[in-house]
């Protein structure tokens, strides 16, 4: 029987509710307010948002199809060793939240690439620009495609067909409802994506024989993994490439990529925005620990059975669709709140990317050009490049199909090549006072020309080693005879190179683009601490040099951004987190305490 026979007419209505919702959604803010007539409205949300709405948005952004399929495939395949990237969101959303964030906020930029301009030129701006649209371009082919082919897998549509479906209707509603239609609709496509997650689990578990018999055969099967403190950065998965190596790819997401840091602009405050980046934390790791826990089932049902023969592809991304078909089999409705799941995280991407990338092209690209170009007509020229990027990024899906990697795999390659030397340039700019234009374009190339080299030289010197898939003392022998082949065939010179881990790519290329800019800031002339403008540095060095005395800080050029001294930055942080805590947690505990604790 063919997987597609699965799909019933119940679960073709849920699909087309999904769908319908979205677009209603986009329709509503079409109509309603000031029905998108602005630029402000349009791109920003007029400023308007609150942190509940905003943090939902900010986790769907990023948590994708290629996380809701990729993640299950790496624990099936690899074992549980991935889950410790839980470890970097710590960092990853900390940082952002005490020191991207208030700097961005309080310049009042509408685009991430505008601060470059405000620190160094508007070449640098330009060129930040076009490297963020080149990634979010790229990353939408992966976005597009991976729900696409999971449709194709179960109702047997064609797969281009399904690309084109996903893309327009996407396009849509963001080029009508703007970004207050995109966030919402990413609220409202969250709560559909943990429902189908946790639908696949819980009926998985019952099927497989309960908890204790998952336990089991996952235990048998050396799927859990212990804390690997190789230090190895040729290791694909340690804790080291995870829990370090996944702060620099958290902070090129959560830090200055445009999709995230315009929902942080259009929040109502300061305050708000930096209480949206906390609250993103918890439901990173529930929908981690989701994904994770339904590779693990995975494995407990399939653990030394082949159902290649089953699949239209021999991938593990296929096998996590299969999976989830086989579980929800004759449970109505079921297998399509899955791939309405699916759908919804890929159209939250999605819906962020175009917005952003429409935002950027506007306020980057367009403005500075025509400065007196009307509000009427900006407005109708940002929908049509977010419709546009809609129908690039279809084609874009193609190239998706032609890569050999997991979805995941090549997700993070993309965001660790192009998205690390982006991070380099923003940390140059914030925490090094003496870099200068000239040494940010040259670091940024020297960054990318690195990151392609060694991103190019991986994938045609790809070596990855799976876990066998038996379970019990075979799969424990399998694993002895694979790691002694492994030790004695170590890749040396430029091989080792690039079989550097894709978790290290942002933190590899974003330090290249330092480096390399300091020593060019050095060569042609380092910046003065008058010529910076006030607002774009944060004063990085003088909190790691705060034993040095004020002269020698001085000289350091650790100046602070906005006329704040150093305590008064720390007291800020230091407020900020006891109140969201008190709003939070204790707040909720006493309902009738309407006194405010600050």
């Amino acid at each position: 029987m063919h997987i597609y026979s699965f799909f019933t007419v119940i679960d073709y209505v849920i699909f087309a509710v999904l769908l319908a919702a979205s677009m209603g959604i986009g329709l509503y803010y079409a109509l309603s307010g000031g029905r998108q007539r602005t630029t402000q409205e349009f791109l920003m949300a007029d400023r308007s948002m609150g942190c509940l709405p905003v943090s939902l948005s900010l986790i769907a952004s990023f948590q994708s199809a290629v996380a809701i399929i990729g993640v299950p495939a790496e624990i099936y395949t690899h074992g549980t060793q991935y889950w410790f990237i839980g470890c970097a969101y710590i960092l990853g959303l900390f940082i952002p939240a005490h020191i991207f964030i208030p700097v961005f906020y309080r310049l009042r930029v509408s685009s991430a690439y505008q601060y470059l301009e405000l620190r160094f030129s508007k070449a640098v701006r330009i060129c930040g620009t076009f490297t963020f649209i080149f990634q979010m371009v790229i990353y939408m082919g992966v976005c597009v495609y991976t729900p696409a082919f999971a449709l194709n897998a179960v109702t047997g549509f064609e797969l281009w067909g399904t690309v084109l479906a996903t893309g327009l209707v996407c396009t849509l509603y963001t080029t009508l409802g703007g970004l207050k239609a995109v966030i919402w609709t990413d609220v409202f496509q969250t709560v559909v994506m943990f429902a189908g997650q946790l639908a696949v689990i819980v009926v998985g578990v019952q099927k497989t024989g309960g908890v204790a018999d998952v336990w089991r055969k996952v235990w048998e099967g050396n799927r859990i993994s212990g804390l690997d403190l190789n230090p190895d950065p040729t290791e694909r998965h340690t804790f080291w490439t995870l829990g370090v190596g996944g702060v620099f790819l958290m902070l090129s997401l959560y830090g200055v990529n445009q999709a995230q840091v315009q929902r942080y602009l259009s929040s109502r405050t300061e305050k708000e925005a930096v209480r949206s980046c906390y609250m993103v934390f918890p439901s990173l790791q529930l929908a981690l620990a989701l994904s994770c826990v339904m590779g693990l089932v995975m494995f407990a049902r399939y653990c030394g059975e082949d159902h290649s023969d089953k699949l239209a592809s021999s991938s593990r991304d296929a096998m996590v669709i299969y999976f989830v078909m086989d579980m929800l089999h004759g449970l109505p409705g079921l297998p399509g709140l899955f791939i309405a799941c699916l759908f919804s995280a890929a159209l939250s991407t999605i819906s962020s990317a175009f917005n952003s990338l429409a935002t950027v092209t506007m306020e980057d690209l367009i403005k500075p050009q025509y400065p007196a170009m009307t509000e009427a007509r900006a407005t109708l020229l940002s929908k049509v490049l977010a419709m546009s990027y809609g129908l690039l990024c279809l084609a874009m899906a193609y190239l998706t199909h032609l890569m050999g990697d997991s979805v995941l795999q090549v997700a993070l390659k993309i965001f660790g090549m192009v998205g690390g030397p982006i991070l380099g340039l923003f940390c140059l700019g914030m925490f090094f006072p003496w870099a200068n234009s000239i040494g940010a374009l040259v670091g940024l190339c020297a960054g990318l020309v690195v990151a392609f080299w060694l991103g190019i030289g991986s994938i045609l010197n790809r070596s990855t080693r799976p876990l066998p898939l038996e379970c019990g003392t075979n799969a424990t022998i399998a694993i002895q005879t694979a790691f002694n082949n492994t030790t004695l065939s170590q890749p040396s010179g430029l091989k080792r190179f690039y079989s550097l881990s894709y978790m290290w790519y942002s933190g590899f290329n974003c330090t290249t683009v330092i480096l390399i800019g300091l020593i060019i800031s050095f060569l042609t002339g380092p910046t003065k601490e008058e010529d910076v403008m006030p607002g774009t540095l944060y004063p990085l060095l003088g909190k790691l040099f705060c034993f040095l005395p004020e002269h020698l800080k001085k000289k350091l050029c650790c100046v602070t951004p906005l006329g704040q001294t150093v305590s008064e930055r720390i007291d800020l942080i230091a407020k900020n987190l006891a109140t969201f805590i008190y709003d939070m947690v204790v707040q909720p505990c006493n309902p009738g305490e309407t006194e405010m604790m600050f």
